[in-house]
């Protein structure tokens, strides 16, 4: 059954939202910490008491299945309890104590981060709920004290609506401002989002082109503002001789896996694996290749999955491994595709085929040599993840790759797959552009230091200072005072 309309926001509800998210803003900024804690908590609350609710409405949007989808509920509703976590933990503030005199003669100098405003956030269709409306981008927003405006997905007309009043009943039970989150629909309103004078920073979610349109609409406002796209990643894989010969099998298979979950429609999907040439990893692949049909998120990404593998299985330069005929019955169902060309002919046309077609398909490179290793490392553009299958000892080449690679993307493995973005204080889900538009990560902790500013105060009074650069210290933060890590109180006068 198709899928309802969705009006877009008219020019009257689209006023009321910005201007309430506006008025929100200070209120927010200035609210206790153990209380906008508070409300990250709530929302996750809220999902998992809703899940029942919610989940159909996602499975009828997306096809992704109830058991993943339920899941998606849980690491989102995890995700926002450990924000909420890291919001009264406080190191996040970066605050920091220079007290007069105590490192020369200069003033009393006491700096910290602060909320940028209002953000808005694009979430991506891939992940309704954990890269959605409530998704990284606004738990991080929110754990900075930003008020969220979300551009609904137009793939997730059914889940938009009951999704976005979960997240409001929730943040108005626990006292949050009015306007701390609100929702738009409307691909021209998601343009007005991005040069709005109310709204602070943007982050997205999506495509290449998509996200470069409205990173340049960020970067010509009158006032630029920062623009933190999530775009393309083809996650290479490279394989040494060494990890071939011993394990050769194992890394087809694995590699098999990852290239094919969730439809090959997960953004840290490995797009092209090197192996060596001789090893017969090749002909694993291509005799262990699925070829039974996979459901697509929408028939949008089915058409332009088909017209991608397409182009890419005909070009000159490529063999096929497994190239199955694909349905013409229904658009959104495909089946994978595999294909395979050497270091030596990648190399005379990279922009031809290092590109990310978001679905399953991959592209098998073979090396006859280790020193087309590094060097087809550095055909690659900027990516989430690169990974490396060696091994620790007596693999002359592995060590070289790693450091190369370092340069080259946001997460470096080692002996394993790229797909699974782990969420914690140590994950870094970035990378050199296209794989992003800045240095930040989506996903994990720091991902609040978007959506803050850095701001220092001179020889301000205590008593006006913000709580957590007074001399008191109630806020139980970790600070550095006069150069040293601590969280005590600042014990001599100033």
């Amino acid at each position: 059954m198709p899928a309802p309309a969705t009006a877009d926001t008219t020019c009257q509800e689209y006023e009321k939202v910005l201007t309430a998210a506006q008025a929100a803003a200070p209120v927010l900024a200035a609210m206790p910490l153990t209380e906008r804690a508070g409300l990250l908590r709530a929302v996750a609350g809220a999902l998992r008491t809703q899940a029942d609710e919610l989940v159909p409405l996602a499975d009828a949007d997306s096809s992704l299945g109830v058991p993943r989808l339920t899941g998606e509920v849980e690491r989102t509703a995890g995700q926002l309890e450990m924000f909420a976590d890291a919001v009264e933990e406080g190191s996040w503030l970066e605050a920091i104590i220079d007290r007069a005199g105590a490192s020369g003669a200069g003033p009393d100098l006491r700096r910290m981060l602060i909320p940028l405003g209002p953000v808005a956030v694009f979430g991506a269709s891939n992940f309704p709920f954990a890269f959605g409306l409530a998704g990284g981008d606004t738990a991080a927003a929110l754990a900075a004290g930003c008020p969220v405006v979300a551009k609904a997905h137009p793939a997730q007309p059914r889940l938009s609506g009951a999704y976005a009043r979960v997240v409001v009943d929730a943040l108005h039970a626990a006292g949050a401002p009015e306007g701390t989150f609100a929702v738009v629909h409307g691909m021209e309103n998601g343009r007005k989002l991005v040069t709005d004078a109310r709204i602070a920073a943007v982050a997205f979610t999506g495509s290449t082109a998509g996200g470069r349109a409205l990173a340049d609409l960020a970067a010509t406002r009158p006032s630029p503002i920062p623009f933190y796209g999530e775009l393309g990643s083809l996650n290479p894989v490279f394989v040494t001789r060494e990890a071939a010969r011993v394990r050769g099998k194992e890394i087809a298979g694995g590699f098999l896996a990852s290239m094919s979950l969730g439809a090959g429609q997960f953004c840290t999907k490995p797009g092209v694996l090197f192996v060596p040439a001789g090893y017969g990893l090749e002909d694993l692949i291509a005799a262990e290749a699925a070829t039974a049909p996979m459901r697509l998120l929408h028939e949008g990404i089915g058409t332009a999955f088909r017209a991608e593998a397409a182009r890419l299985a005909a070009h000159p330069a490529v063999r096929p491994l497994s190239v199955p005929e694909q349905d013409a019955a229904d658009e959104s169902v495909v089946r994978p595709v595999l294909v395979s060309t050497t270091a030596t002919e990648l190399a005379r046309c990279p922009g031809q085929l290092l590109v990310e077609c978001f679905g399953p398909f991959a592209l098998v490179v073979t090396y006859t040599d280790d020193a087309e290793l590094p060097a087809a490392a550095d055909l690659v553009d900027g990516n989430l993840t690169a990974t490396v299958h060696g091994e620790q000892s007596g693999d002359p080449v592995a060590p070289a790759l790693l450091r190369t690679l370092t340069g080259r993307a946001g997460r470096v493995i080692w002996n394993g797959w790229p797909t699974g973005v782990t969420v914690g204080w140590a994950q870094h889900h970035g990378g050199p552009y296209p794989a992003t538009t800045s240095v930040h990560t989506s996903v994990g902790v720091t991902a609040m230091r978007r959506f803050l500013r850095p701001v220092a105060y001179q020889s301000v009074p205590d008593t006006v200072l913000p709580p957590a650069l007074r001399d008191a210290n109630d806020l139980r933060i970790p600070r550095r005072v006069d150069g040293a890590l601590t969280a005590a109180p600042v014990t001599a006068p100033r």
